[in-house]
């Protein structure tokens, strides 16, 4: 594009202003808060197309409009023959020169204006805004979902459905107020026009319409059922590559390239088989659709020509009612393929109902307030809780943790430890008991306001694909860059940050860490998180297994500074490496979802008991682990 273009289309002339003016009509980032969105295909668009009626219902009456105009152009166009065989070149505007210049204001400037209208709701207001609006309530909403729901799910699959749906919405909706309306009132004008000709020229219209809405009967249900097996089956696709990729190094590592591509093959072998069943479809609809358009032109053509031998029509009737059947005969294909993506798009807007409108399983209360400042006192009440399935993984589980009071939980891989610590931050909610912080029950205030008061560091740290200041920073968002800094470097961390430098040339603070950070090594990455707490500075405190990833050089330089930052908070520190939690306050051993024994180091080995075996089993400082259930904890 040249630098004139380029210059028209980013503002400087009245055309780019007018375009600027259309395009600021729908607000593509809605502020109303998400709400579930309902199952029902109507209902779900409709949900998705609230603040955008206007200018949708404006768009179908401009079709209209442009309908209307054509069918009185093709109809001025055989009064026109007529005229002209009735008048000579001298009497012609004379006698209907007023209805020639009306004509042509239609055409040069009535016609003109409205589709210009229409494209500029179309092009400028809707296409890019509506499926912006329905992607950001969409996002909004799935980014609140509980932690289950993507433990269920491919992120790269959720992913695909969000945009998918989107665009499927809009198609869905657009296609039947514009494509719907016009060809409605167009082939409704096409038959009043041939009727005021002579009834009789009606008929084949009439019998066309009825053979191709049998056709179109016949096809629709049959491409909603493929289209929305093919969007499921594309979902997959694109959710079994997204994993390969976001696994790489574990493919590599064991070598499986040659898997993966089987892996891939098989979800590839189903969305062609999809392909397939589409493609022998549109072979029989197109063919069908062919035949119906040549026995139109046809029919058409002989009748008028009879009806013209017998005085019943003219000449310019008889070409009307030809132009009408050409029309048609372009305009089925294009109803029929825009019929096939309209259905194509309901299917995918079905498909993506089924993940996308699912209730939170954890959800804040409609009266859920925000959980304010606290002193860091927790009160674990009776709770049980099993993952929805048979087998308890926390059972009566009874504690109580003072303000500023450092417990730390022990016991064998599924004793349920990681679970205590995903109720306390509300992943999943208590099935029996409750939990309390400062004798506020955490069911009844908000999740932001309760994570607000929680910070967390865990083993296996997932950092943002984007700078490593956004990563600590996230902790507090409006902390500034002396703060950020500060905790870098209390977190050890500010050496390692120095020497950074993505492919872009970015540096140091600026240079980004790769998704889930995979451009830094485990204790670069441990570090960061160490750091984002730090700076979060939150007064309950969760170390999950938060210096593992680290060298013994590396982890005492942390230990003193991770000292100092639990002065004064609420600790639950869970490690398998006994010797860094056995200074703890209090340490609490679980086994089998029960707490077993507490107390101090001295107290648990003197009393000979569970602690006791495993602090003297341990090889190398480690618990034996057992097997135990994913568990799901992230660092904040």
């Amino acid at each position: 594009m040249s630098p004139i273009d380029t210059g028209r289309l980013n503002g400087r002339s009245p055309a780019s202003r007018i375009m600027r003016w259309f395009e600021s009509r729908l607000d593509p980032y809605p502020p109303a808060a998400p709400t579930q969105p309902p199952r029902g295909l109507v209902a779900f668009c409709r949900h998705y197309t609230r603040g955008a009626e206007p200018w949708l219902i404006a768009m179908a009456l401009l079709s209209t409009a442009i309908a209307l105009a054509e069918v009185a152009l093709f109809s001025f166009m055989g009064s026109l023959v007529d005229l002209l065989q009735a008048n000579t070149p001298e009497g012609l505007f004379a006698a209907e020169g007023w209805k020639l210049i009306g004509m042509a204001v239609l055409v040069l400037v009535v016609m003109p204006a409205i589709a210009l209208g229409n494209s500029l709701i179309i092009h400028q207001t809707l296409l890019g805004n509506f499926p912006m609006r329905i992607r950001w309530s969409l996002h909004r909403y799935l980014v609140r979902q509980s932690m289950s729901y993507f433990q269920d799910e491919f992120a790269g699959r959720v992913a695909t459905k969000l945009m998918q749906t989107s665009l499927a919405v809009r198609e869905t909706v657009i296609k039947l107020l514009d494509m719907g309306n016009y060809v409605l009132v167009y082939m409704t004008g096409a038959l009043i026009v041939a009727a005021s000709a002579d009834w009789r020229l009606m008929l084949p219209f009439l019998a066309w319409i009825l053979l191709y809405a049998a056709l179109l009967r016949w096809f629709i249900p049959r491409m909603r059922a493929v289209s929305q097996a093919q969007a499921d089956a594309r979902s997959e696709m694109t959710g079994r590559i997204v994993d390969s990729y976001t696994n790489i190094a574990t493919v590599k590592l064991f070598s499986h390239a040659r898997r993966e591509d089987g892996y891939a093959r098989d979800a590839m072998e189903s969305f062609l088989k999809t392909v397939h069943l589409q493609m022998r479809m549109s072979t029989v609809v197109q063919v069908g659709n062919l035949c119906l358009n040549y026995l139109l032109i046809a029919s058409v053509a002989a009748l008028g020509i009879w009806l013209w031998t017998v005085q019943a029509v003219s000449v310019g009737e008889i070409a009307v009612a030809v132009s009408f059947t050409l029309r048609l005969m372009g305009m089925s294909q294009w109803i029929m393929w825009e019929m096939a993506g309209l259905f194509e798009n309901i299917g995918t807007v079905q498909d993506g109902m089924n993940s996308i409108s699912l209730p939170y399983e954890v959800a804040d209360r409609p009266d859920a307030r925000a959980l304010g400042p606290v002193t860091g006192a927790i009160r674990f009440d009776h709770v049980g809780f099993n993952y929805g399935g048979r087998r308890p993984v926390v059972r009566d589980f009874d504690l109580v943790v003072k303000p500023g009071e450092k417990i730390g939980l022990i016991g064998r891989s599924g004793a349920g430890k990681s679970t205590v610590v995903n109720l306390l931050l509300r992943f999943y909610d208590v099935e029996q008991g409750r939990i309390t912080i400062d004798g506020t029950d955490i069911a009844t205030v908000t999740q932001d306001s309760l994570r607000a008061a929680i910070g967390v560091v865990t083993q296996d740290t997932s950092l943002l694909h984007r700078s490593v200041r956004d990563n600590i920073v996230y902790g507090r968002p409006d902390a500034g860059d002396d703060e950020m800094i500060r905790a870098a470097r209390r977190a050890e961390a500010d050496d390692f940050i120095a020497t950074l430098v993505d492919s872009h040339g970015r540096r140091g603070y600026d240079a980004h860490v790769g998704e889930r950070g995979v451009k830094l090594s485990g204790g670069q990455r441990q570090r960061v998180a160490i750091a984002r707490a730090m700076l979060k500075d939150a007064p309950i405190l969760i170390l999950d297994e938060a210096t593992a990833a680290l060298d013994s050089e590396v982890e005492a330089a942390i230990q003193a500074n991770l000292d100092r930052l639990m002065e004064g908070k609420t600790v639950i520190a869970i490690a398998h490496r006994l010797s860094t939690i056995a200074a703890m306050d209090r340490l609490v051993v679980m086994d089998q979802g029960r707490i077993v024994e507490q107390g101090t180091h001295d107290q648990l080995i003197a009393a000979g008991g569970l602690y006791a075996r495993l602090w003297h089993r341990q090889s190398g400082g480690f618990i034996q682990a057992d097997d135990e259930p994913a568990e799901v904890l992230q660092g904040a």
